[in-house]
């Protein structure tokens, strides 16, 4: 009784603290911040950090900390502190989420948000590592999200301090670039470029991201070593029914599910959502948009047939083959 009392008396005065900031952020004087940290001397970095993590803690924006820490202590030293700052700030959110409400959220869940939050529990320090590369959720609000799923804590706090060094870098230089422009420093429009160059980098990450979260295609020949070793997978058949008994034939051990009806039924497929679904089309196209469904809905290990049935009937390997009676 006692730790559920504790429990909501925290939960009061996280909000509280979260609504007071949201309410009065525009008020946020960041040159006087700015001028307060500096004037602590030799603990102004350790000030900085305590208060970039107790701002993502209550949600102050985060952006403005980090241009601040630029030009307090330049790029090397600002990204470092920067990167402390954010990373125990996600540390301690993910923390109170779990410990507030991760057991509340898991015994009230519904359907597809146990099954979100397993797909990102089964991704691990993957997801962690795509979230905090491409900005998809505000910062903030991430931190407390992930702490309401079951990803391990160590692998979230290292993942997040190491895939978040792109842009505490770019931000970083473009804080400690706006400050050498304003003192009139020497090589401002070198400085300015370079800041826009990694801001550029960072923009493009999201394209690399997806593109390097890609499972790689499975070629036919795999897919037939593995279904003769008796292995444990789904081959999921994509095309339309029709297509599916028609002249190509399937697969023996194939499901029908075909992509039109694939957003609809995906919960039909929740006991593969960590083991390995292997799609199957006439080529690979419809595979591919199956696919992109599939690893939106948070299963872990979706791989694309190459060539798809045109490809297994190049080899003469057998299929199954139900032709549909002509009425």
């Amino acid at each position: 009784m006692k730790s559920r009392s504790l429990r909501w008396l925290l939960v009061a005065l996280l909000a509280m603290g979260v609504a007071l900031t949201v309410l009065y952020q525009d008020r946020l004087d960041v040159a006087a911040l700015q001028q307060w940290i500096q004037q602590a001397g030799a603990a102004a970095p350790l000030l900085f950090i305590l208060i970039y993590a107790i701002g993502a803690l209550f949600f102050l924006p985060g952006s403005a900390l980090t241009l601040a820490g630029g030009a307090l202590f330049g790029p090397v030293w600002g990204t470092l502190w920067n990167l402390t700052g954010a990373t125990l700030g996600a540390a301690l959110a993910f923390l109170a989420a779990r410990y507030l409400g991760a057991e509340w959220v898991q015994r009230r869940a519904g359907p597809k948000l146990k099954r979100l939050t397993d797909g990102v529990a089964a991704e691990g320090w993957r997801f962690v590592a795509f979230v905090r590369l491409v900005p998809l959720f505000p910062f903030n609000l991430l931190n407390y999200a992930l702490g309401l799923t079951r990803i391990s804590f160590l692998p979230y706090l290292l993942a997040t301090w190491i895939f978040m060094l792109p842009g505490a870098l770019a931000y970083t230089y473009l804080g400690y670039a706006g400050r050498e422009a304003v003192a009139g420093g020497e090589g401002v429009i070198q400085k300015g470029l370079l800041a826009l160059a990694l801001l550029a980098v960072v923009a493009f990450l999201p394209r690399l991201i997806a593109k390097l979260r890609e499972r790689p295609m499975l070629e036919v020949s795999e897919l037939k070593q593995r279904l003769d070793a008796g292995e444990n997978l789904l081959v999921l058949d994509v095309r339309t029914a029709s297509d599916f008994v028609g002249e190509q034939g399937h697969l023996v051990a194939a499901q029908n599910l075909p992509l039109e009806e694939l957003p609809a039924r995906v919960e039909e497929l929740e006991p593969w959502l960590e083991q390995t679904v292997a799609l199957v089309c006439r080529t690979d196209r419809r595979s591919a948009k199956a696919a992109a469904i599939l690893a939106g809905a948070g299963f872990s290990d979706v791989h694309v047939v190459g060539g798809g049935m045109t490809a297994w009937l190049g080899h003469g390997w057998p299929v199954e083959e139900v032709q549909l009676k002509k009425e």
